[in-house]
């Protein structure tokens, strides 16, 4: 605990019995997710020991968070200057289409076509963030439009699916396992989760996104490019989409369009919970990896309990409810203290 968790803890203490509630709204404001974390990894073992408590589904549970957290870690970012980005799962399904189209219609080599690929990522996130800070168009309009938009070009581009000529060299950057049995792409979840941690604790840059989330006026008048940390945060968004989208080519052998549409969702409900992780009600990396680890092991044990297919989206929208009615919470005694 910090210092000021132990004097809050102290003056709460002193105050007598009347305080339980804010100590329990203290601990549910920091700790929750964590004890949830840790309380579902329990029930999930008692219950299925053999299945569920085994290293291959651990990794198993690794692999399936990885593509969720490398997306969920750009929304983090957007979030954290005070945007929305609701074109994640479009842009990712927009690129996984075309960086497989690029090598099977326009016959590029492997590394052309995803330098390409996550290249034109980028460019979408600064499209979103010039849409946002220069036409001033509201976060949530312009970026679920021009998701809209991608859709169409993407049907323009190919209404069917691409499946061939596809090198078994790009479908190994997903299926392969280089280290220790672990899945390629969790090693991308940790590079991109390491760089984007010291981006946003370590640099400059990752003081003025942090100042800019907090007071964009008191931002402005300090001198902060308002408008260029907020860019950065948008493309810094659509490059975790554009690599999520080509991992999941890779993963799935072919590009369809659509395909990763469903990551918006997971990664709004990861980055709400871990907002309520550690920190009163602000959006950081380390918790949106533990926001994304609950989603990953609730669908995991789910799945092995048995549990019909349609239990998932119940689960989804409930985990997402509760995520935002933690971080109001979270938010709320934060405000208050």
């Amino acid at each position: 605990m910090t210092a000021r968790s132990d004097a809050d803890l102290d003056t709460a203490s002193s105050r007598g019995p009347l305080d339980w509630k804010r100590l329990g709204l203290m601990f549910l404001s920091r700790y929750g997710t964590i004890f949830g974390l840790v309380m579902m990894v329990l029930i999930f073992s008692i219950n299925a020991p053999d299945t569920f408590f085994s290293r291959a589904n651990f990794l198993n549970i690794l692999s399936q968070a990885s593509l969720t957290a490398i997306i969920a870690a750009g929304l983090t970012y957007t979030l954290v200057v005070g945007e929305f980005d609701l074109s994640i799962g479009y842009v990712a399904s927009f690129v996984g289409l075309i960086v497989v189209g690029f090598m099977s219609y326009q016959g590029m080599p492997i590394w052309l076509a995803i330098a390409c690929s996550l290249a034109i990522g980028v460019g979408l996130g600064l499209v979103n963030g010039t849409l946002v800070t220069k036409v001033r168009i509201n976060a949530v309009i312009a970026t679920l439009g021009l998701g809209t938009i991608l859709t169409g070009v993407g049907f323009t581009y190919s209404a069917f699916p691409i499946a061939t000529g596809i090198p078994r060299a790009f479908t190994n950057i997903s299926l392969g396992r280089v280290l220790f049995g672990i899945p390629n792409p969790v090693f991308f979840m940790l590079g991109v989760l390491i760089v984007l941690w010291i981006v946003l604790n370590k640099t400059d840059i990752g003081q003025k996104m942090q100042a800019v989330g907090s007071n964009i006026e008191a931002a402005r008048l300090s001198g902060i490019r308002v408008d260029r940390i907020k860019m950065f945060a948008f493309a810094t968004a659509g490059f975790c989409s554009a690599l999520t989208g080509t991992l999941l080519s890779s993963l799935l052998g072919s590009g369809t369009l659509g395909t990763a549409d469903g990551y918006l969702l997971d990664a709004f409900a990861a980055v709400f919970l871990g907002s309520a992780t550690l920190r009163e009600g602000e959006f950081h990396i380390v918790g949106t990896l533990v926001g994304v680890l609950i989603l990953a092991v609730g669908f995991n044990g789910l799945a092995i309990l048995g549990a019909p297919t349609h239990f998932q989206p119940i689960f989804k929208g409930g985990i997402l409810i509760l995520a935002v009615g933690m971080s109001t919470l979270a938010r709320r005694y934060a405000a208050s203290n």
